[in-house]
């Protein structure tokens, strides 16, 4: 078992954001990148523009705090203003600071069952 965490978060683009939330994403993107305890920060968009699926992996829960604190700070309110969180699924062992942390998105964790990463 690993103690890394990480997300799949689901959001809905509201209506005429779709090309600021891309300018944002670049943002967000080289901001996460110098974080060292980011494993993966990856956006998805279907082809119609409506629905974000962001996949995010992190080397343990303090890893993933110092990025949840960055996003606080320097990103939530436009983030907030772009889209709307659909689903949030959990997967690992965060720590009771970071479901803390989490908790304004209402996550559904799933602990660890099996398997590997490469």
């Amino acid at each position: 078992m690993s103690e890394a965490v990480s997300w799949l978060l689901e959001l809905a683009v509201k209506p005429g954001q779709l090309e600021i939330l891309r300018e944002l994403v670049e943002e967000m993107v080289e901001s996460t990148r110098g974080e060292p305890g980011t494993l993966s920060y990856e956006w998805f968009v279907d082809d119609a523009g409506e629905v974000v699926h962001i996949y995010e992996r992190y080397v343990d829960s303090a890893a993933a705090i110092v990025h949840g604190e960055t996003f606080a700070e320097r990103f939530a309110e436009r983030f907030e203003a772009c889209v709307e969180v659909k689903t949030f699924d959990l997967y690992g062992d965060p720590s009771a600071e970071l479901m803390d942390g989490l908790s304004v998105f209402s996550p559904s964790c799933l602990g660890w069952l099996g398997g590997f990463t490469r």
